[in-house]
């Protein structure tokens, strides 16, 4: 092989597949509604290149470190193209077949993609994941009749989850409890936010290797924030050391298989002032309204306007500075946003069965104000046929999370 040093091969190592996160007929029906978007736009083959896509109808969750992959999917195949720094690993991991490119001339990954989907044909892409660079080397190699972006149409097929889905994600949020209670042991004056933010890792880490003993595991972490740190809710954790009355925010973020769910709460350390309270009580009262709301039939947009006026009629909406959720699935901070899924005035999407989704509220309070800082509740709700289900256990509200 390396003396021939070929732009692509097939490296099936072992022999055998791993357990993926889901059965096999959760890939096959999801390519067969991928297929079904193909057919309906005469598209011939599909170039996924995003994670959450790879991920999503292959199983095969990757490692960029700079280097393209993809899922290529056609009428009757389904291939992951991955780098050979990867060896077997994809084809271990995935649903599909795979083909490894090599590094010893540039572009061997559009020439893998090519040799499945062949030149001349009608393509469907990510427009929103390929840079201009990848489209042109997409253009170049594929040389498609026509071009497509699958993006949207991808998405609103992963909105819409499935029961073996639904599983996961409750699993997901049950390991955030976890990792919420272990916050909550840990937190007392002198600590860092660094300190805590460990133990609430390393608990979840544990609790998902306990519920998914044949999974990868990475890329769970916690955003443990403090004082003036809390009024960002993706703050980075520093070493800052916990003083007695402190407003405290807890964020757990699991992820089992490219699966993320989120854990986000208000605490205070030791005691709450008067102001402080107030506007706690309020955030609190406006994510009780909310998650009454998520009812199938409501916009996003209608949903977001009725919390805006709640928050209004207070005198607290200018202290709103996001949304107020979001969709859950395969995504990350760095990857697989359902957007069109987004509690927001510009959302229209209505809710349906099966859709995944947050009520997640905040209120920054500037500092040199009384009541200065950040205050979040965070709940994960599956939308059912009549009331909304809440998967969130760890209780929120100054009963339980006033500490040390």
């Amino acid at each position: 092989m390396t003396l021939n040093r070929p732009a692509m091969y097939r490296f099936h190592n072992g022999g055998a597949k791993d357990t993926l996160p889901f059965a096999d007929q959760e890939y096959h029906d999801r390519l067969e509604g991928l297929r079904e978007i193909m057919e309906m736009h005469e598209l011939d083959a599909v170039v996924l290149t995003s994670m959450h896509n790879v991920a999503y109808y292959s199983g095969f969750l990757y490692c960029s470190f700079g280097r393209p992959y993809a899922c290529v999917v056609t009428k009757t195949e389904c291939v992951t193209i991955s780098a050979g720094i990867d060896a077997g690993q994809p084809w271990r991991r995935s649903i599909a077949d795979n083909i490894t490119y090599t590094d010893w001339t540039r572009d061997n990954m559009w020439r893998a993609v090519a040799s499945v989907t062949g030149e001349g044909k009608n393509i469907g892409c990510e427009a929103d994941h390929l840079t201009v660079e990848r489209m042109e080397k997409l253009n170049t190699f594929l040389k498609p009749k026509k071009g497509m972006d699958i993006a949207p149409a991808t998405m609103f097929q992963r909105m819409k989850k499935s029961p073996a889905e639904i599983t996961m994600i409750k699993h997901g949020a049950n390991v955030a409890d976890v990792g919420g209670y272990a916050i909550r042991e840990a937190i007392k004056v002198g600590a860092t936010e660094l300190e805590v933010s460990i133990a609430g890792r390393d608990a979840m880490e544990r609790e998902i290797a306990k519920r998914f003993p044949d999974a990868e595991y990475r890329d769970t972490w916690v955003w443990f924030q403090s004082g003036i740190n809390t009024d960002g809710a993706h703050n980075p954790v520093t070493n800052r050391k916990l003083q007695h009355g402190d407003i405290l925010s807890l964020n757990c973020f699991p992820m089992i298989s490219g699966y993320y769910t989120a854990l986000e709460r208000t605490l205070f350390v030791g005691e709450v002032d008067d102001a402080s309270m107030k506007v706690w009580q309020t955030n609190i009262d406006s994510h009780e309204f909310g998650m009454k709301l998520l009812k199938p039939g409501a916009s996003c947009a209608e949903i977001t306007m009725k919390i805006n006026e709640f928050l209004a009629e207070r005198q607290m909406l200018q202290y709103r500075t996001f949304g107020y959720g979001h969709s859950f699935g395969i995504l990350s901070h760095y990857y697989g946003r359902e957007a069109a899924l987004e509690l927001r005035e510009d959302i229209d999407t209505v809710l349906e069965p099966g859709m995944v989704i947050s009520m997640e509220p905040m209120l920054t309070i500037p500092e040199g104000m009384p009541g200065a800082g950040g205050y979040r509740e965070h709940d994960i709700f599956v939308v059912t046929e009549d009331e909304p289900e809440d998967i969130t256990h760890y209780p929120y509200g100054p009963a339980f999370n006033v500490v040390a």
